[in-house]
């Protein structure tokens, strides 16, 4: 039976196929990069409601995969970006760091830290989707390394005094019917001495390594940037950023969609329906 005929169907029992859709779309956190390295940014994170939907038309949705941490050698990258039809959310920026990268923090939907080995800068975030990293900090005896841009706000300035910077903190979302935040940057790497790495932004942004350590992951499917490595006699590796998410809900007084791929998970509540992705896939209504 078509979308046209399913929807002629639901109509006559109250129901049809709903005009529009409310959606979340975050993409991949970037990676953290090594010795000293800056925290990854937060996946874009893009939200809104009034998505128009048109029966028999499949809508693609691409979910971003987390960035690749840094290590010595091997360097660190933005995260993937997460697609729902018409709408992209930018992978975010890598940390700066000793892998190859350079020093400062790459730009994406949330800039990535800069290293604090060179003093590198925070990259850039995009508007409507994250903000700012920070600079590291390269001070004689003091080389924090600046946290990754949150989708709620830019990271923190490090501070040489308390060690690696804090991640950008991210922002809370009720679609699936409970408050979730979502895309924080990763924390900045120790520098030199006693101080600790920085801790991730709320929202599975990853810690920043402690001197000898390596930077922690992002959590999956938030977005969260990863944390930059950790001084030390070794280049130590920065995190892998967390993977992104895509979900859609709508007012159950409207029927199912006809069909998906990609295995959403599919939950009524709260008088709406609504469908999660943590992996590509498609819906049509």
């Amino acid at each position: 039976m078509s979308g046209i005929q399913l929807a002629l169907l639901g109509s006559a029992f109250g129901g049809g196929i709903t005009p529009t859709v409310e959606y979340l779309v975050i993409a991949g956190g970037g990676g953290g990069d090594t010795y000293r390295g800056g925290g990854g940014g937060a996946g874009g994170y893009r939200t809104a409601t009034g998505y128009a939907v048109t029966a028999g038309s499949p809508i693609t949705i691409t979910v971003g995969g987390g960035g690749r941490a840094g290590n010595s050698g091997i360097t660190a990258q933005n995260g993937s970006n997460s697609v729902f039809g018409a709408i992209t959310s930018l992978g975010g920026g890598y940390g700066g760091g000793n892998s190859g990268v350079g020093a400062s923090g790459g730009s994406g939907g949330s800039g990535g830290g800069g290293s604090g080995n060179g003093g590198g800068a925070g990259g850039s975030g995009t508007a409507g989707q994250g903000n700012n990293g920070a600079t590291g900090i390269d001070a004689a005896t003091y080389y924090p390394g600046g946290g990754g841009g949150g989708a709620g706000g830019a990271a923190p300035a490090a501070n040489t005094s308390v060690g690696g910077g804090t991640g950008g903190a991210g922002l809370a979302s009720s679609i699936t019917g409970s408050s979730v935040t979502r895309a924080g940057g990763g924390g900045g790497g120790a520098e030199n001495g006693t101080t600790t790495g920085g801790p991730g932004g709320s929202g599975g942004g990853g810690r920043g390594g402690d001197r000898g350590q390596p930077g922690q992951n992002g959590t999956a499917n938030t977005g969260g940037g990863a944390g930059g490595g950790g001084d030390g006699g070794t280049y130590f590796y920065g995190g892998a950023g967390g993977s992104g998410i895509v979900i859609i809900r709508y007012p159950d007084s409207f029927i199912a969609a006809t069909s998906t791929t990609g295995s959403p998970t599919i939950t009524v509540a709260g008088g709406y329906r609504i469908y999660q992705w943590t992996g590509s896939g498609s819906i049509t209504f």
